[in-house]
């Protein structure tokens, strides 16, 4: 070998060797950048938990330090979706932004292809996001009494729309009937979005929905507002009343939402992904997304998660009993 080809030689070894000392020095998390982490909704696109987590995306995957994909998988209600996440590796790779709905459908469907909470990891409950009960502009009701009204004129004639039976959407509604003392039709959609689209239609005459996903519906004028299920008026749209101050006093409905993966979930990986969602939800745009959606954010402790995934179960177990919804 020529002494010019020894000197490239060295050179060459001496900067592979450079580089791989660099790559080892370097946090895993850096080293992960080029990868992609999938967020899979049972929700489809145009629901609230889909605006939440889309309003986050950019913020999640500079904290996560890696590529962030969300992977709509709509239907039966959200079982498709979770079903998908709990056949997951339990890498950190695949994790979801779910509703409540999770609670609620062990005490609403007869069979489901997992156990919750037990094939999923609870990592963070993040906040609540606002429910808002709305009617399509042909219906001759604009406040709650006069919607009462018209369902106790026709008992049992005027439908609801929800995104799935035993979803949160479902059950609000269901609970809105019992204490009022009517009856109407149910007719679950396949997702959010259909739902939407045939209330504004006219196919349906009312239904419950998060706020985010119909507010710009409501200001157009294609849907109407009977009233908002939370405890005191959303700052969101400070100018739909509660059910409490329209004489129901006990028509408060939670909605919140969480991040959660597969069983199996290491702690470092727990650790990692709550970190991120903490930052996220941080983050100066995120928090100005989250307060014109109406949402509130306060994450909880993965523990605090957990504990919270358990009781919710058994309180959503007793609200579908008092409404006397069979399950299917």
């Amino acid at each position: 070998m020529i002494e010019g080809q020894q000197d490239f030689s060295r050179r060459a070894v001496l900067g592979a060797s450079l580089a791989a000392v660099a790559m080892g020095a370097l946090p895993l998390v850096a080293r992960a950048q080029s990868g992609t982490i999938r967020f899979i909704l049972p929700n489809a696109t145009g629901s609230g938990v889909d605006a939440i987590t889309r309003a986050a995306q950019p913020a999640l995957s500079k904290a996560l330090n890696a590529s962030v994909v969300v992977d709509n998988q709509p239907g039966a209600g959200g079982v498709v979706g979770l079903q998908a996440l709990a056949r997951s590796a339990p890498d950190g790779n695949t994790l979801s932004v779910v509703s409540n709905n999770v609670v609620i459908f062990p005490s609403v469907l007869k069979s489901l292809p997992f156990d919750m909470p037990g094939d999923f990891t609870p990592i963070a409950i993040v906040g609540a996001t606002p429910m808002v009960l709305v009617v399509n502009p042909k219906v001759p009701a604009h406040n709650s009494k006069e919607l009462i009204a018209v369902l106790k004129s026709k008992p049992g004639a005027l439908n609801f729309a929800s995104g799935g039976n035993g979803t949160i959407l479902h059950l609000a509604t269901e609970l809105f009937l019992e204490q009022a003392g009517v009856t109407a039709k149910h007719i679950p959609y396949k997702g959010v979005g259909p739902m939407v689209t045939d209330l504004i239609g006219g196919q349906v005459e009312f239904g419950t929905a998060a706020l985010p996903s119909v507010q710009a519906h409501i200001k157009s004028g294609a849907l109407r507002a009977i009233g908002v299920l939370t405890a005191q008026r959303v700052p969101a749209a400070p100018e739909i009343p509660t059910f409490v101050e329209q004489g129901l006093p006990n028509f408060v409905v939670d909605a919140w939402f969480a991040v959660i993966g597969p069983k199996g979930l290491s702690a470092a990986n727990v650790k990692k992904v709550h970190d991120a969602v903490v930052t996220a939800f941080d983050d100066p745009a995120v928090k100005e997304s989250m307060a014109k959606q109406g949402n509130t954010i306060a994450v909880s402790t993965p523990e605090q998660a957990q504990a919270a995934f358990k009781s919710e179960l058994a309180k959503y177990a007793a609200l579908v009993k008092k409404a006397g919804i069979e399950p299917q």
